[in-house]
């Protein structure tokens, strides 16, 4: 009994000298701190699509419900990957602060690609079959409550499979010792938290937000612009051939006036 008690204290002793050797500890990135600099994140980047929606045309600007709608996908995206990345970068053996920064970056590069496929190919399957509730961005006059819950799920399910498809790229790097140059030149641990949890991502998620609300905000499909533009073509010749007769038929008549 005493031999196994003395095991579970050297085991505990020499767990916690393996991440002391860390930059960050086990729970650096879900301290106060850590918690601190997430939330500060989240609202700097929400700011930005604020922005952005006031950079539109007003005559093709959003309106708030719209926005919200919109907006909120993303936002409901970016908590369960931040919430996975935060998992996962307690799963692997090294400082869970490079990890974390690993798999951000992995999200934001690669893992974008996989949401804009995504996105597209359900915009494919909702013209195709004629589904308008996965059209992402489209949620019919007035907006439907209903639209934006099926987009918000099947958005879901796309950062989802993303979010395994980057995790099993991150265990392939793991493999081969990629996070012993990864944040090497920070000593301090508050230093490294801030700039892997706020500085780098508020720049690369002020990037991926703009270019990820492109995506889901509604555009015209290019066939339907073609179409509206025949018609208005048409109607203008109509009405031009028309003036022209009604211009022939005044002269006519003023012809007949005179002779």
């Amino acid at each position: 009994m005493m031999m196994s008690v003395n095991a579970s204290g050297r085991a505990a002793s020499l767990e916690g000298t393996q991440w002391s050797n860390f930059h960050c500890s086990k729970d650096a990135l879900t301290n106060t701190y850590g918690w601190f600099l997430q939330v500060l994140l989240a609202g700097l980047a929400f700011t930005c699509l604020i922005g952005k929606r006031f950079c539109e045309p007003r005559y093709t600007r959003r309106s708030w419900l719209v926005w919200f709608y919109d907006t909120s996908k993303q936002g409901m995206g970016a908590f369960i990957i931040h919430m996975a990345n935060v998992w996962l970068a307690s799963q692997f053996i090294g400082d869970p602060c490079t990890w974390y920064i690993i798999n951000f970056m992995l999200d934001s590069t690669l893992g974008l690609l996989i949401i804009w496929a995504g996105i597209r190919v359900a915009q494919a399957l909702s013209r195709l079959y004629g589904f308008y509730l996965i059209n992402f961005g489209e949620y019919g006059k007035p907006a439907s409550a209903c639209a934006w819950g099926c987009q918000c799920a099947l958005y879901a399910l796309i950062m989802i499979v993303m979010k395994a498809s980057i995790g099993i790229a991150v265990w392939f790097l793991s493999q081969v010792g990629v996070t012993r140059f990864v944040l090497s030149p920070f000593t301090d641990q508050r230093l490294e938290l801030a700039v892997i949890m706020l500085i780098i991502p508020f720049f690369v998620n002020i990037l991926m937000f703009w270019v990820t609300d492109n995506f889901l905000m509604y555009r015209p499909h290019p066939d339907n612009t073609k179409i509206k533009t025949k018609v208005r073509y048409r109607s203008i010749k109509k009405e031009k051939s028309g003036s022209e007769s009604e211009d022939m038929s005044a002269d006519e008549r003023l012809i007949g006036a005179t002779a």
